[in-house]
């Protein structure tokens, strides 16, 4: 009998490329690629040396290692392990459940409410980049920022752009770290975010830059940042970092990517 594919043996090779080119991807975002590639080497040597050239001694040092590598692997690669949970349960709503949200739901009072803290948002962003005066502003989708919250003052304030320029003037004692902007609010100020490890970020970048694509590494949040050295406005979201926006275009951004999630 010849050798047979059928239509099930198709879908599973393309699923498993897809899983493959995206694990890659992952790896190669958070600079371990270096070591996954060490890993497939040292299971190469494992087969040839255990199955092939039926090297006994060696071959028992090495099986001893393998029985415990799925530990090892989940150490090494914990934080890649945690972001892609963390994107796989952060997918956008089923449609069928914003089809009654938007039937049953008040929408024009929704997006009313959210014209305007765009605005308000983009407002202070422009002010501050015309001042070069430093800021991070991290909007949430989904996910709950409240872990990183906690790391901050939470003041729970309406969202206005003369109050988010207080916040981050040079002078204001919580004009450091990040603030959350949550539930169409300004929640927490002064945040600690984690850094990103991607060994891509250019190097004049500073630690805010780092942060906003580290928090949105690991969660769906749109991260905002205004450069204190150049007094440029970047965002970042999915992971993906964009460098010099005008005013107008972050307005379109946040005005695409929050009606998604409403």
């Amino acid at each position: 009998m010849g050798f047979q594919i059928g239509f099930k043996d198709i879908v599973d090779i393309v699923l498993v490329a897809i899983l493959l080119y995206q694990l890659f991807l992952l790896l190669k975002k958070s600079g371990a690629l270096n070591v996954f590639l060490g890993i497939l080497s040292f299971l190469i040597i494992w087969y040839l040396v255990s199955y092939v050239f039926k090297m006994e001694l060696l071959g028992g040092i090495f099986d001893r290692v393998v029985s415990v590598g799925a530990f090892a692997l989940i150490v090494l690669f914990q934080d890649e392990i945690r972001r892609f949970f963390s994107r796989l349960g952060t997918k956008r709503k089923w449609v069928f459940g914003n089809m009654l949200k938007k039937f049953f739901g008040n929408g024009h009072a929704d997006t009313e409410k959210t014209d305007y803290n765009i605005v308000q948002i983009v407002l202070a962003c422009r002010s501050l980049a015309k001042r070069a005066e430093g800021g991070l502003i991290v909007l949430t989708r989904k996910n709950n920022l409240e872990t990183h919250a906690q790391t901050g003052e939470v003041i729970d304030a309406m969202i206005n752009s003369r109050l988010i320029e207080n916040l981050f003037f040079k002078n204001s004692p919580l004009h450091d770290g990040a603030m959350i902007i949550s539930n169409d609010r300004i929640y927490a100020v002064s945040c600690i975010l984690p850094v990103s490890k991607n060994q891509q970020i250019p190097k004049r970048l500073g630690l805010r830059h780092r942060s906003a694509l580290g928090i949105t590494e690991q969660t769906d949040a749109i991260a905002i940042v205004i450069s204190e050295e150049t007094g440029k406005i970047s965002y970042a979201i999915n992971g993906e970092l964009t460098l010099n926006v005008k005013p107008e275009e972050l307005e379109m951004l946040l005005s695409e990517a929050l009606y998604a999630y409403k």
